[in-house]
This record gives C-alpha cells, sequence and structure tokens, in this order.
C-alpha cells in the first residue's frame, strides 16, 4: 500500500489523467440508465410509429430537412423548439422520437423535452443518416 502511496505522489499528473479516464468510463455505462429518455434504432422507431402511434420530431435545419427526411415527420429546427413546445402539446400523450443528421444534436432536445414534462421521448440513435443506412425510405415533399 505505501508504494501505491508513493507512485500516486510522485506522478500526480498521471495519477489524477487515470481518475478522470475511470470516472469517464463508468459515466458512460452508467448515463442511459439515469437520463429520462431512451435511444433507439431505426427499427425500434419503425414499430414505434407502426404500433404506438409515435412522432417523428426533425431538428435538422431546412436545408438539411428538404433534402429528405421521414415521412410525416414534424419539423422544427433545434434553435426553435423551446419557443414552439406548445405545438408539441397535442402530442404529449404519445411517444416522440428526436432525430437529426447523426444522433447527436437530438440527444440535447431529448433532454429539453423529458424537462418540460414529456414522458415518451426517444432519440434516434445515429439519426436520419443510421435511418438511411437501413435502407428506410425518405420523403423529399
Amino acid at each position: 500500500m505505501d508504494q501505491y502511496i508513493e507512485f500516486v505522489s510522485n506522478h500526480l499528473m498521471l495519477s489524477a489523467a487515470l481518475l478522470v479516464i475511470t470516472i469517464m468510463l463508468v459515466y458512460t455505462f452508467v448515463a442511459p440508465y439515469l437520463r429520462a429518455w431512451k435511444s433507439v434504432t431505426p427499427q425500434e422507431a419503425t414499430r414505434l410509429i407502426n404500433h404506438d402511434q409515435a412522432v417523428i420530431l426533425d431538428i435538422r435545419e431546412d436545408r438539411e430537412f428538404q433534402g429528405g427526411h421521414i415521412v410525416n415527420s414534424i419539423h422544427i429546427p433545434m434553435g426553435m423548439v423551446n419557443k414552439r413546445l406548445a405545438d408539441l402539446e397535442k402530442h404529449k400523450d404519445k411517444p416522440i422520437i428526436v432525430g437529426c443528421r447523426s444522433g447527436s444534436r437530438s440527444a440535447s432536445t431529448c433532454n429539453v423535452l423529458s424537462k418540460n414534462g414529456f414522458e415518451k421521448v426517444y432519440n434516434l440513435g445515429g439519426g436520419i443518416m443510421a435511418w438511411e443506412g437501413a435502407s428506410l425510405p425518405l420523403s423529399k415533399k
């Protein structure tokens, strides 16, 4: 035990780096269980749409949305979500699947929706890129 204490005292930066990396690794495994929303694959999203009448919220910018989007999705750019929460109130009892290009921007929007009382919130893991990768249809209308 004395050797560990001596090592840590002689190598503070290395020990601190190890501690930070360990905390980050633990957080990576624990975080999905702590957040109020879940991540879904395109196949799971399709099941939610078909069986539970889930609503798709596309938060990409206008030009991204016009390039192709999931059929019947609601388009509210990420920067406007807080201002347009009232537009989503009528869908509060349904599952809401939030999508963006890759799934990272939509994760922060899932947090916003969860904090505003939406209980069935899902992030489309991998975003529209994963949707396309699964050979699922996009509309350009």
